[in-house]
């Protein structure tokens, strides 16, 4: 069983910046694609960005489309999204994602129900 454990979150004001890691420990990391999701207070969890197994393609979100970037390290079977020009409307738990079907198409990207494993999530708070 994959397991996945974020950090990197915390408080920033508009504008600055932040890097994600998801560290992932358990099955091979390198066959999985992985997603980065986001859930704000009161509102559905949205899709945010995603990379494949090997890291050849990457997608994002137009809100984040310019500021966000997603990269792994297959060595360190750790996923990072690094977020620069922060604004409020970022303010949300951030949660990595593992799709579980090796060497995955990365088709289903943005849809939550692509991805089988989540962590705990970790806060991000941008203040105006």
């Amino acid at each position: 069983q994959v397991q996945l454990v974020e950090s990197g979150g915390g408080t920033v004001q508009t504008g600055g910046s932040l890097r994600l890691s998801c560290a992932a420990s358990g099955r091979t990391f390198s066959n999985y694609d992985m997603g980065w999701f986001r859930q704000a207070t009161g509102k559905e969890r949205e899709f945010v960005a995603a990379i494949t197994w090997s890291g050849s393609n990457r997608n994002y979100a137009d809100s984040v489309k310019g500021r966000f970037t997603i990269s792994r390290d297959n060595a360190k079977s750790t996923v990072y999204l690094q977020m620069n020009n922060l604004k409020p409307e970022d303010t949300a738990v951030y949660y990595c994602a593992a799709d579980l079907t090796p060497f995955g198409s990365g088709r289903y990207y943005s849809r939550v129900t692509t991805y089988e494993i989540w962590g705990q999530g970790t806060q991000v708070t941008v203040s105006s």
